[in-house]
């Protein structure tokens, strides 16, 4: 790998933190909203205003004077449905769990993404990445503890879940260099909207107040963040190197649990953060190592 390769792989590194920033935080305004809007309205809401928003912007970068390539149509058409199911599951999930066990079960997914890449596009991943990866998961329990009366129908929506968004980015991982990302994020946005739009017919509205009008305004400009970003990362280094860097979102989650709901983390959750955080600094060590050695294993 040159250095240009590793440039790449911070890149995505960068990349994958500012995408769980940006929809940590869209989940915590979801959540404040459950009780207050149902499901398909809040989606649709949510996806007319980012698809407005993206739209704009995808105009002005001039990405619908851009095609894309018919090899590639497959591969959206696939990540559409994935962006769907995702959306559908997660939120499901996300209305019906404490978020700490919709989180515990989400963090399979840097693992599942990295076995997927490396059966799939046969990428190189030694076991001491491996090892850091596990490791990681095991912090990451630390960190939310599920029990096991948390494990419900919404847990395996949860797990179902995981599986799109594993699915949405092997997609996306598959496009070619000429398919501009901003186009694809119009037409996901597009497509979650639509879905939803419909889905919401079948469903009684509610009134929309101030705050809620925020909220929802609020996640919409996380979801365009986190939408262009998902897109990129997936478009910019290694997936082995750059999928622990999802173990951030924790972080976040941390953070705005703190701030915005008041929990305190307890000393093990704490510990199970250090790990996550260790893993992470060891998984970038050993990639810098990789590269002074001039070749790709561990």
């Amino acid at each position: 790998m040159t250095a240009a390769g590793l440039s790449d792989n911070f890149k995505g590194a960068l990349l994958m933190m500012a995408s769980m920033a940006a929809f940590t935080l869209n989940d915590t305004f979801v959540k404040m909203l459950a009780g207050t809007l149902p499901l398909f309205q809040l989606l649709f809401l949510r996806g007319l205003l980012t698809t407005v928003m993206v739209g704009v912007l995808a105009w002005r970068m001039g990405a619908f004077a851009r095609a894309i390539p018919r090899r590639d149509w497959r591969l959206v058409a696939l990540r559409l449905v994935a962006e769907v199911g995702a959306a559908y599951f997660f939120l499901t999930a996300l209305f019906n769990m404490p978020l700490a066990n919709v989180t515990a079960i989400l963090q399979s997914l840097p693992l599942i993404v990295t076995l997927a890449a490396t059966l799939v596009f046969k990428e190189p991943l030694g076991w001491r990445r491996m090892g850091a990866i596990l490791i990681g998961l095991v912090g990451v329990m630390l960190i939310v503890r599920p029990g096991t009366e948390g494990f419900t129908l919404y847990s395996l929506y949860a797990l179902i879940a995981v599986c799109f968004v594993t699915m949405r980015d092997l997609s996306t991982r598959k496009l070619s260099a000429e398919t501009p990302s901003l186009l694809v994020t119009f037409l996901t946005s597009g497509a979650v909207m639509a879905f939803f739009g419909l889905g919401s017919v079948l469903d009684e509205w509610a009134a929309l107040d101030l705050n809620a009008a925020l909220l929802v305004l609020a996640a919409s400009v996380m979801v365009i963040g986190g939408y262009l970003s998902s897109i990129m990362v997936m478009r910019v280094g290694e997936i082995a190197f750059v999928t622990p860097f999802r173990y951030t979102g924790l972080i976040w989650a941390l953070v705005l649990g703190w701030l915005v709901f008041g929990d305190w983390p307890e000393p093990l959750t704490l510990l199970g953060a250090a790990i996550v955080v260790g893993m992470g600094i060891f998984t970038l060590y050993r990639e810098g190592q990789l590269v002074r050695r001039g070749r790709l294993k561990a």
